[in-house]
């Protein structure tokens, strides 16, 4: 009978555990990816959103232009300048985070304020061109899918939406707002995907270098590093970590300067997703148009919509409206970066009260430098300026000043005393240094190219 009992026992107690044991761990191992993911996404930030903002609309225009003039011959860029970018931006990061202050800051603290002023007057110029030609192609683009609206129209319109986000949200929301915002950029993943590829043929192009020496070859492939290793990105960097920490509740600067090294790890896992994604956007954008408009023998192109134009019938309306959109919402990420990165630098500069976490009448000249920004940039659309002329002469000032304020950037975050645990190892300063040495010829190149 005890047998019995025992023989009866053990299958309902396997029937137990078939009910309740197992689905349990059925539904852990659903959920537990879930929350994997959910702290892998909460974790990213101010990198995410400085590494989306690298694929703005005139780094669309150069990508395209790069893949429908030599096809897959300079897709190898993508895979080269992840690592020089990441980097950089991990050493901004990094400086943001252990000294509780913007590399504005960081460089008039330890360099005076000549070196800065300099930087500052170069980063204004450049971003000025870069923004009006940014708005500039936002609104071309939307003209391509709403034809009747006027160009004025949405040109101003761009612009007061960006100004109403940044001066009349919190910093919590528009933080959110942008990384949100992000998630735009697959669309040029998927707009890619659409098209039949020689698979076989893009990764040996992505992986074995090629380049002829040719001027236009020579000056777009400064262009791409320009673009991707940009000086804005810098101080918009380094800025976004210190009002990361503020929104945690460290409001003074020695509160900001205790970091702790899961904060490092937290920040580095950030940078090296964003710059990832940025420079996956690059690789399909380039594989996009070149086998696309190369193919079809279009490579006469130099404005994003001409790309969006040229890209339609060959695409289909799926395809093209994906591209479109993309440069609307990168356009509407990266205006505001453009605006508030030049703002943090000259309000660090001049020691004025900045941030977007305070209110407008807590920071008139911090925002008053956004508004101006944009107002000129606005305003360059409207007095004739060719967009690809506004990107030449952002390409010179940025060429001339992002060598200039990577060798602070290097040192700072190289210097022991500053920087404490946190500063670099030799790896990051070798690749570093690498990385200047790259932007200052890129930089001479690039003069040389438009001048003589």
């Amino acid at each position: 009978m005890e047998g019995n009992q025992t023989e009866l026992k053990k299958p309902i107690e396997e029937t137990l555990v078939d009910s309740f044991v197992k689905p349990k761990n059925k539904f852990l191992n659903r959920i537990i990816p879930l929350k994997l993911a959910s702290k892998y996404w909460n974790t990213l930030g101010p990198g995410l959103t400085t590494g989306a903002a690298d694929d703005d609309p005139s780094g669309i225009a150069t990508y395209s232009q790069t893949g429908a003039q030599y096809g897959f011959q300079l897709l190898w860029l993508a895979l080269f300048t992840f690592p020089l970018m990441a980097v950089v931006q991990e050493m901004c990061a990094r400086i943001g985070l252990v000294t509780g202050e913007g590399l504005a800051g960081n460089i008039k603290r330890h360099y005076g304020k000549r070196i800065l002023y300099t930087s500052a007057l170069l980063l204004f110029v450049a971003n000025i061109f870069n923004l009006g030609a940014d708005l500039g192609a936002m609104a071309k683009v939307s003209q391509l899918l709403e034809p009747q609206l006027g160009f004025p129209l949405l040109v101003i319109g761009f612009a007061l939406i960006s100004l109403v986000l940044q001066i009349f949200t919190t910093y919590g929301n528009y933080a959110r707002y942008l990384k949100y915002l992000a998630l735009v950029l697959f669309s040029y993943v998927l707009s890619a995907l659409v098209v039949n590829l020689n698979w076989h043929e893009i990764l040996i192009h992505a992986v074995i270098p090629s380049i002829a020496f040719s001027k236009s070859e020579i000056f777009l492939i400064c262009g791409i590093l320009g673009t991707t290793i940009s000086p804005y990105l810098f101080f918009w960097q380094t800025s976004q970590e210190v009002e990361e920490d503020i929104l945690k509740g460290k409001m003074t600067i020695e509160e900001r300067q205790i970091t702790s090294k899961a904060d490092i790890r937290e920040m580095r896992t950030d940078v090296w997703t964003g710059m990832f994604i940025s420079n996956l956007v690059m690789f399909f954008i380039i594989v996009a148009c070149a086998a696309t408009l190369y193919v079809h023998g279009i490579t006469n192109i130099s404005t994003i919509d001409q790309a969006a134009l040229a890209l339609r019938p060959l695409v289909g309306n799926f395809a093209f409206l994906l591209f479109t959109i993309g440069v609307i919402g990168t356009g509407m990420l990266t205006v505001p970066i453009l605006a508030g990165s030049v703002s943090y630098a000259i309000s660090e500069s001049f020691g004025w009260d900045q941030g977007l976490y305070l209110k407008f009448e807590q920071a008139y000249t911090f925002y008053g430098v956004i508004i101006l920004a944009m107002l000129i940039g606005l305003g360059l659309n409207f007095v004739g300026l060719d967009p690809v002329k506004a990107l030449i002469y952002s390409a010179v000032a940025n060429g001339i000043v992002a060598p200039i304020v990577l060798i602070m950037i290097v040192k700072i975050s190289s210097n022991k005393t500053i920087m404490r645990e946190h500063s670099n190892g030799p790896i990051t300063s070798t690749i570093g240094w690498v990385t200047i040495g790259l932007m200052a010829v890129s930089g001479i190149a690039a003069i040389v190219s438009i001048f003589f």
